[in-house]
């Protein structure tokens, strides 16, 4: 029988030979702090040097799931919920965006209500959090208003990378969607089997497109509609 850990972490990685190492030492000093954690991580057919760091660093996390060609963030998602055990699943980027020690505040949460689904905002942020380009912040208020607006929710931030829910919340098998609207379906699922939803605040650090981020404004016209499909299926 395969010990269930509290918390699995999934990180997809894509071109990110600049930040993986970085973003995986901080993962592994939350090993002090909360002992009962899995990291898996997914390359996602990473053309830059972002595989060769991965199996160089491999005590740095426990699977390894390797694409040969790229999928996309969905597609790689989905490989590891496969090989998942943890009771709860939270994702990490493999930028520098996210402070994986704010996962402590998700496990504090978790301890004390048992909650189906925590999410991490930016907007109502612990310490900091790096000036948004404007029509990106405005995309994510306007896509949280029409989730809030469908599910009867309070969120403040919907599609920050920070989503945390029971795994048995979620058949994966059900999961249609491969690009980055997929976290939409997520939420969307997990919501509407769920019965208690929390928000926690977290810190963010977020890149621009020069400096390497992947997801575009018009991304949001996939997500609306994954929202809205999500409210009636």
């Amino acid at each position: 029988m395969i010990d269930q850990k509290l918390l699995t972490i999934v990180v997809p990685v894509y071109n990110e030979e600049k930040t993986i190492k970085n973003v995986l030492l901080s993962l592994t000093k939350l090993r002090e702090k909360i002992k009962t954690i899995e990291i898996i991580v997914v390359n996602d057919g990473s053309k830059d040097n972002s595989l060769k760091i991965l199996r160089e660093n491999h005590n740095y996390y426990d699977v390894l799931i390797n694409n040969f060609q790229n999928k996309g963030k969905g597609s790689a998602v989905k490989n590891a919920l496969e090989k998942a055990n943890g009771k709860y699943i939270i994702f990490q980027d493999a930028d520098l965006e996210y402070d994986p020690q704010d996962f402590i505040k998700f496990v504090n949460l978790i301890n004390k209500f048992s909650p189906d689904l925590i999410i991490g905002s930016r907007f109502n942020y612990s310490d900091y959090t790096r000036s948004h380009h404007f029509f990106n912040k405005i995309g994510n208020i306007c896509i949280t208003f029409i989730f809030n607006l469908f599910y009867q929710t309070t969120f403040t931030d919907v599609y920050s990378c920070y989503a945390c829910f029971k795994r048995e919340l979620l058949d994966h098998h059900n999961l249609k969607s491969n690009g980055f609207e997929q976290h939409a379906e997520i939420l969307c699922k997990v919501v509407k089997k769920g019965k208690t939803f929390y928000e926690v605040p977290i810190n963010y650090n977020g890149r621009t497109h020069d400096e390497g981020k992947k997801i575009k404004f018009y991304h949001i016209f996939s997500v609306i509609y994954q929202i809205a499909i999500g409210r009636f299926i």
